[in-house]
């Protein structure tokens, strides 16, 4: 009667020696068992994540593109900027300075003048840029601000955009420019007023 031989235990040759079969390893070439091969990728192609995240990366660049291109082309506010092509046409007189202080303390500054265009255009909108200057060979505070015209000057002085009363050829009209902060180096002369921009139709 023979003995049950377990299972798990390795074939015996007559001379009593084991034969083992050794397992191949990982990258010998020998094809692995099943249950140590890799399962293969599911759906086959490029997961949508990783989609999503490629068109992540696009859209990023793209607008840094755009705002690179879009920094270059506008000028810093502390630069002095060219006159407008139309500034020869407009004529500033009367200018005065003023100031006022609030009931909560805070002051404001006006440059009050008045405007004529003696162009052949309609003008609809005037930027202009305000040179502080001062006496200590710095280089001039500027502000960039819209002139507004004076529409009403009682019970108090109120002012509107250009673009609410164009200023047809040969218009006359006063304006206003109003600052809440002056430079403390300023030398108190009246500031330079520079036409950079002119809307017309």
């Amino acid at each position: 009667m023979s003995e049950a031989r377990h299972p798990l235990e390795s074939p015996v040759d007559l001379n009593g020696s084991s034969q083992v079969t050794p397992i191949p390893e990982a990258g010998d070439g020998s094809s692995q068992p099943a249950m140590f091969a890799s399962k293969p990728p599911e759906g086959g192609g490029v997961p949508v994540a990783a989609w999503g995240v490629a068109g992540l990366v696009v859209l990023v660049v793209v607008l840094g593109l755009i705002f690179a291109t879009r920094h270059k082309g506008q000028a810093s506010p502390n630069t002095i900027q060219p006159l407008a092509a139309y500034a020869a046409d407009l004529h500033l007189s009367q200018l005065a300075m003023s100031e006022s202080t609030s009931l909560s303390g805070g002051k404001s500054t006006f440059i009050d003048g008045h405007l004529q265009n003696t162009g052949g255009q309609i003008v609809t909108g005037i930027t202009v840029q305000v040179l502080f200057r001062n006496d200590e060979a710095m280089p001039p505070q500027i502000e960039t601000l819209p002139l507004s015209l004076i529409r009403t000057r009682e019970p108090y002085i109120d002012t509107q955009p250009v673009s609410a009363a164009s200023l047809k050829p040969g218009d006359e009209r006063d304006f206003r420019l109003i600052f809440e902060t002056i430079p403390t180096n300023w030398n108190t002369q009246m500031p330079e007023i520079h036409i950079i921009s002119v809307d017309t139709k």
